[in-house]
């Protein structure tokens, strides 16, 4: 999954370390073959972190769509994921699932023959398939042409992607027969259920069937009601199931952000970024499948105001959500690293500082700034450290 990581043995000191669980003092982390070989309190290191930046398990976003410049619907291809992951990793994010919105049959195929080449990628951990077996009625921006039940040409790409790194499916599990989510799992693939407007009982049924996610809670799906909880209050009480949630105060107001989390906690609820192209460029506007998308005070909007993703990195969803929710840096870095990487059955590979796991790594400042990433033990320095450095 592009993770070869470097033979050289690296060791990065740093003030502050938060090692997935808890935030400790002064340490260094010693990596040998791209893994974590040893936290001590030792000083002498070969890369020495400015004193007032935290080192922490780089952060795993399993909803990214596009970024500097590049939409993945656009170009499904090796340079495409690239300039994606490139965009993201400059804002701490060390592992993530290139998201392919729904589409024309050939487009999910064009991705599919590129995957095991992107998946040699540094910070390429599976794909993430959003529909296109989608309820019409909670179809968001999603081009309601192009939803549809999976035929047996859509099915055989989309499960190839059971064996492309830990590669996740979205769709309305009232849209498609119980048979297709068991055919996808046994595939390899996990599903979550999204732009969904189904019922607590579908959802429930759906869980038992081993549906384990939520794809952007609240958004796009049923609501919570006095007599019918949807899929949103399924979402809440159901602790089989991982939420993720897009912390950019647009999508989910501050007290639903909250109620969010006191529901599920920080080992259930997942930031994501849901972003879109313009995250790492100048630009104000892209083109979505035919419709012109236009950024304005933050906010992704269609020409008749419908959300389209989001203008989202990691590093600011962490900081938005000790921002809105009230919770603790720690709550949100776990929110941002661990808990991801438990969804995506890669908890004992990523989330913490810790010997044997990836060293895959970020660095940043208590202004929300990243310094520095590893993927791998194999790092890239970030604009705020260069700017440390120039000073």
């Amino acid at each position: 999954m592009g993770q070869a990581g470097s033979s050289v043995v690296l060791s990065i000191a740093a003030q502050h370390i938060f090692d997935g669980a808890d935030m400790r003092g002064p340490g260094l982390v010693r990596i040998s073959q791209g893994r974590i070989e040893s936290v001590t309190e030792e000083a002498r290191a070969s890369i020495q972190l400015p004193r007032d930046a935290i080192l922490a398990p780089g952060f795993v976003d399993v909803q990214v769509n596009g970024g500097g410049g590049v939409l993945l619907n656009d170009q499904p291809t090796v340079a495409g994921v690239r300039r994606i992951v490139e965009a993201h990793r400059k804002a701490g994010t060390t592992g993530c699932l290139p998201t392919l919105i729904t589409d024309r049959s050939e487009v999910i195929e064009r991705l599919a023959v590129a995957a095991q080449a992107c998946l040699e990628i540094p910070g390429v951990l599976g794909f993430h398939l959003e529909g296109p077996a989608l309820n019409r009625s909670r179809k968001g921006i999603h081009p309601e042409a192009e939803i549809r039940v999976p035929d047996r040409r859509d099915l055989a790409a989309i499960k190839s992607f059971g064996h492309r790194g830990r590669s996740i499916v979205t769709l309305a599990p009232e849209c498609v027969p119980a048979s297709m989510i068991d055919e996808l799992i046994g595939a390899g693939l996990r599903i979550a259920a999204g732009h969904s407007d189904a019922t607590a009982d579908e959802i429930g049924q759906a869980v038992d069937r081993g549906v384990s996610g939520v794809t952007h809670l609240f958004n796009a799906m049923s609501q919570l009601n006095a007599r019918e909880p949807g899929l949103v209050g399924a979402a809440l009480g159901d602790d089989r199931l991982f939420a993720g949630i897009v912390c950019d105060g647009i999508h989910v107001d501050r007290t639903g952000l909250r109620v969010a989390f006191r529901c599920k906690g920080r080992d259930r609820l997942m930031l994501v970024t849901d972003a879109m192209p313009l995250v790492d460029t100048n630009d104000r506007q892209f083109m979505l499948q035919g419709r012109q998308i236009t950024l304005h005070e933050n906010r992704l909007t269609g020409r008749d105001g419908t959300l389209a993703g989001a203008h989202l990195t990691m590093i600011e969803a962490v900081r938005n959500a000790v921002g809105l929710l009230g919770i603790s840096l720690v709550d949100a870095l776990i929110m941002a690293s661990r808990t991801p990487a438990a969804f995506l059955g890669l908890e004992s590979e990523l989330g913490r500082i810790a010997p044997g796991y990836r060293a895959d790594l970020v660095a940043f400042n208590p202004n929300f700034e990243v310094v520095g990433t590893w993927i791998g033990g194999v790092g890239s320095m970030g604009e705020a450290s260069k700017a440390s450095e120039r000073g």
